[in-house]
């Protein structure tokens, strides 16, 4: 079901007037009416609205039909993959193809002046994320938050570690542009028999894209991205709202 019978089927269910909730959202009767019959699409802006005016939250409003102990965490320390609840959503956090995937982009383009660690973090944001929204599966499955500066991968620096001790990376402080940077340089190839065409195609995509962007553009730019909107500061950015982007984000060709 697209956004607008989402709207719909949550009106009726808390007992709402169309001339409610337009008066609510300051919209016309027949515009509610339109975005209900999916014939007009929703802005950012109106979608975050309508999460705030029927006082649920954006996942909710995206899945209506979902239950409050579907809403679960994953977690690296105690994960538990036999909840027989658990949405494809949740990160899958596969440690060991993420170190695979940070190599590879390494390779590819580490060696450029701007790619920092403030970069690598929305790369490998916009790798998970646009291959989530293309195929409905997870590349790496990374968790990532919501900070000021953009997503960040929460596993990070204790994946870099451990790759540090293996020998597989080294890390250098730097300075661009008189700004502080810590840059990593590859140690191996990647293995990328761990990857699939579809995964390297996509990982492809995204460094032709984003990777001349520094950090300050690439930061600009995922924040203007659904995902990183609709998620609070500090909470972790929720795949599934990846099929609400705008067009300028959006991997499908509709």
């Amino acid at each position: 079901m697209k956004i607008g019978g989402n709207i719909k089927k949550l009106r009726e269910k808390l007992g709402m007037r169309q001339e409610d909730l337009a008066k609510q959202m300051g919209l016309s009767r027949s515009t509610i009416t339109q975005i209900e019959g999916n014939g007009r699409k929703v802005t950012v802006e109106e979608l975050i609205e309508f999460a705030n005016v029927m006082n649920i939250s954006i996942e909710i409003l995206i899945n209506p039909d979902l239950k409050p102990e579907e809403v679960v965490e994953y977690s690296i320390s105690e994960p538990d993959m036999n909840q027989s609840k658990v949405r494809i959503s949740i990160p899958q956090n596969n440690f060991e193809k993420f170190k695979e995937v940070l190599l590879y982009v390494l390779c590819r383009i580490g060696a450029k002046p701007n790619i920092g660690e403030t970069v690598l973090y929305k790369l490998l944001y916009f790798i998970d994320f646009d291959y989530y929204e293309k195929y409905e599966d997870q590349l790496i499955g990374a968790t990532y938050i919501k900070n000021t500066y953009g997503p960040t991968p929460t596993h990070f620096h204790t994946l870099v570690e451990e790759m540090i001790e293996e020998g597989s990376l080294a890390r250098v402080s730097k300075k661009y542009f008189n700004y502080p940077q810590t840059k990593y340089l590859p140690r191996r190839e990647p293995n990328i028999s761990k990857l699939t065409g579809t995964e390297l195609d996509t990982i492809n995509d995204v460094l032709c894209r984003l990777g001349e962007m520094n950090a300050t553009q690439i930061s600009e730019y995922s924040h203007k991205d659904i995902p990183w909107i609709t998620a609070k500061e500090g909470d972790h950015i929720e795949y599934e709202s990846v099929f609400y982007r705008t067009p300028e984000y959006s991997m499908r060709e509709d």
